[in-house]
């Protein structure tokens, strides 16, 4: 289990901070996550990498000559938001434009491509690939809904290697996705992981079995199969691997394969070396030649007892960026002579006190614009948004550890950590907000901010949504009619589908929010007051939450996992029916005046 750790919440930002002191020769940090310490290569396409904390080296330790540019780091098994992939981006950007590159998860994808348009709009031409390359967590003919584990190695080495030879844009976003689809993984556990500050791993494995087919964020496998020895584990991965290769590779041809066999955290070198020996017989064997193997920890999940197999079809181009040199602080290959941005001799440590701290790193964070003009009326309704923001918090905390049980069911476990973090966000910035005077909508605006930077993840970016989708109909000028809230909601809703792909039947906050909506608008147009028509809408959200346990996911991390659902509400609609039902006891104890 995680053992070391101040308070959880902030695990993952003083871990970023120790791991760029550790390694000030390569790297140091920018708002968002870490960049090369030499800064930006002008007229190179910057290749930004990231996802949540828990998997070191990825994604911090791939940055550095040869491999990343900067990488955007979120909080524990959370997607970093759009705002601090920006603000990674806009730090290492040359001038050729900018690859994001990241694991297939619902909320990187959502955060990324965000942070991609905004890049674009303010004129850096970004691009995105998403990593597929888990055998496991699709089918073949939908290879677009698999998952990104140690795979994306491969992919960020690739597309890196090609910016590095002064490729445009378009062609290392070409190479990105070549190595993608060339790339397969396959992985097995003993034991989950164990994030900090929790008192129990975010899955089991009985004693004797092993799990197949799992994620990186603690989603359990697939199925179980008897504890084998490690060669019939070896034998495991490459006849899964074998039984799948990708369009254009001919096994009677003979093959050369870049390899990982990556441990997740807890099986230690020896042990990997054990697998290792006889997966290189059997690869041999069936006529595969594999080219510079990497064996160790590259893409890990905490204390996870397991490992994992990626082998990548090297086509004549990708075999020269596979075997390309590289220098970051997890990855070394080849030789590529002294870091340019340390002038010390070959070999000499330098003292970490000649290291000036941060002293180099300008700040990248953009300027907080003005707040809008402000009714009195706004204002005083901004004091009761924020007390509500309050009461919403009190109920993630109150709830945090249920909702990660439910999440843990078929998906990661870390529902309630995202929510308190994002809760706890958006009421700091509220906060701020108001005591600067704003009005109501700005200090909704602030909030959706808040919540989405310090969240991340597929629940970050929607509830940064509704609350910017309530903002925009409260607006700072005048205290809004109960349509007008309802209204409000509405918006949220259609952004939310519109942003997360999701319809009500998907097992998702959706189910919950769409019938809320309906029947707040209803409640409200028959003329009923904003307390008495919440009333009605969240009962409508907690019958509709209940109904969730009766269906399958049909998207999200918990999709691979549907069967073990069911019986299971989904944890996101389950926590947005608390906190409705929250709200309406605040707004029925202190009504707001409309």
């Amino acid at each position: 289990m995680t053992r070391l750790y101040n308070d959880p919440a902030a695990f993952a930002q003083e871990a970023v901070e120790g791991f760029a002191a550790a390694h000030a020769r390569w790297v140091r940090t920018v708002p968002g996550g870490v960049a090369r310490r030499s800064g930006p290569v002008p007229g190179q396409v910057a290749v930004v990498v990231g996802g949540g904390s828990g998997h070191y080296p990825a994604f911090g330790g791939l940055v550095g000559r040869g491999l990343a540019h900067g990488a955007a780091i979120g909080e524990v098994f959370a997607s970093p938001s759009a705002h601090r992939i920006r603000q990674v981006a806009q730090a290492v950007d040359g001038g050729a434009g900018v690859l994001l590159t990241f694991g297939n998860y619902a909320g990187d994808v959502l955060h990324f491509g965000q942070a991609a348009e905004a890049l674009t709009a303010a004129g850096v031409p970004a691009r995105t690939v998403a990593v597929t390359d888990d055998v496991s967590s699709a089918a073949p003919e939908e290879t677009h809904r698999r998952r990104g584990v140690a795979g994306d190695l491969v992919v960020f080495k690739a597309a890196a290697a090609a910016a590095e030879t002064g490729a445009s844009l378009d062609e290392v976003v070409r190479v990105a996705e070549l190595a993608n689809s060339r790339t397969r993984s396959f992985g097995v556990a003993f034991s989950g992981c164990t994030l900090p500050g929790a008192d129990a791993p975010l899955f089991t494995v009985p004693e004797g079995r092993m799990a197949v087919g799992l994620g990186i964020h603690g989603e359990p496998g697939i199925g179980e199969e008897a504890l084998p020895s490690a060669d019939q584990v070896a034998e495991r991965l490459v006849d899964r691997l074998l039984a799948e290769l990708p369009d254009g590779v001919d096994r009677a041809a003979g093959q050369r394969a870049g390899l990982v066999l990556n441990g997740l955290g807890a099986v230690k070198y020896e042990e990997l070396f054990v697998v290792y020996r006889r997966v290189s017989r059997l690869l041999a064997e069936a006529g595969v030649d594999i080219v510079d193997p990497e064996v160790g920890e590259l893409c890990t999940s905490f204390d996870m007892a397991g490992l994992s197999l990626t082998l990548v079809w090297l086509t004549d181009e990708l075999e020269r960026l596979w075997t390309a040199p590289a220098d970051a602080p997890a990855f070394r290959k080849g030789a590529l002579g002294d870091p340019d941005d340390v002038p010390d001799a070959p070999g000499l440590v330098r003292d970490q006190a000649d290291v000036p701290e941060q002293a180099d790193v300008p700040d990248q964070a953009p300027a907080v614009p003005p707040l809008p003009h402000a009714t009195a009326d706004s204002r005083e309704l901004a004091a009761e948004v924020v007390a509500i923001l309050d009461t919403v918090l009190a109920t993630v905390d109150t709830h945090a550890e249920e909702l990660g049980r439910i999440d843990a069911v078929a998906g990661d476990g870390d529902h309630g950590i995202g929510m308190r973090h994002g809760a706890t966000g958006a009421c700091e910035a509220a906060r701020d907000a108001l005591g600067q005077g704003a009005g109501a909508g700005t200090v909704l605006d602030r909030a959706a901010d808040g919540w989405a930077d310090r969240a991340g993840g597929t629940s970050g970016a929607l509830w940064g949504v509704i609350l910017r989708s309530l903002g925009t109909a409260i607006g700072d000028t005048a205290r809004p009619r109960p349509a007008d809230v309802a209204a409000g909601v509405t918006g949220a809703t259609a952004a939310v589908m519109r942003l997360g792909k999701a319809e009500v039947g998907d097992k998702t906050m959706v189910d919950v929010l769409v019938p809320f909506a309906e029947s707040l608008r209803t409640a409200t147009a028959a003329g009923h007051s904003l307390a008495d028509s919440w009333d009605t809408a969240a009962t409508a959200a907690r019958r509709a939450a209940d109904a969730t346990a009766r269906l399958l996911p049909r998207t999200g991390r918990a999709r691979p996992h549907a069967e073990k659902s069911l019986g299971t509400p989904d944890a996101g609609a389950h926590s947005l029916a608390l906190i409705v039902r929250a709200v309406h006891a605040r707004l029925a104890e202190r009504p707001v005046r409309t």
